[in-house]
């Protein structure tokens, strides 16, 4: 199997695809504290109209935003299209791992998320893996707005 080289930039229509085919977002790592960049990307994202799950066990139970904190990507009640992390590059194998257990279509390494293993793990099981990069910010890449069907 040929694997991507996560080093190069993706192609447009990749991350396109992605961000348009994908409803219900995982944000591992996600964050109350409004001024940390988690929480930014879970707001805009939210905004923008996509079903987010915040994932995070330390605080499984409360709220952010209004929407219930899961402890794990497998205490999700609902299928999730794409698993988006907040972590540390060396916590991402197991999350890979847990989201081919639930069934994710996309693993998603935010800026500075980026470890091999993980993207292996997720291709193999025929996810599609981006990696140190920002939904928020590839969302609102002008040239992209209009086959996201949003205004510019």
């Amino acid at each position: 199997m040929s694997y991507m080289d996560h080093d190069q930039d993706y192609a447009p229509d990749y991350l396109a695809g992605i961000l348009k085919s994908v409803k219900t977002i995982a944000m591992v790592g996600a964050s109350a504290d409004r001024t940390k960049f988690s929480y930014g990307v879970l707001r805009v994202l939210h905004e923008t109209g996509y079903d987010m799950i915040p994932v995070n066990p330390t605080l499984a139970g409360q709220e952010i935003r209004g929407l219930p904190v899961y402890p794990s990507l497998a205490d999700i009640d609902r299928p999730v299209d794409m698993v988006e992390v907040f972590r540390r590059p060396e916590d991402l194998p197991e999350i890979a791992r847990e989201a081919v257990e639930i069934g994710a279509k996309v693993l998603w390494g935010q800026i500075g998320v980026r470890n091999d293993e993980a993207a292996r793990i997720a291709e193999d099981a025929g996810l599609k893996v981006v990696m140190n990069r920002c939904p928020k910010i590839e969302l609102f890449r002008p040239f992209w707005k209009p086959r996201l069907n949003q205004e510019i």
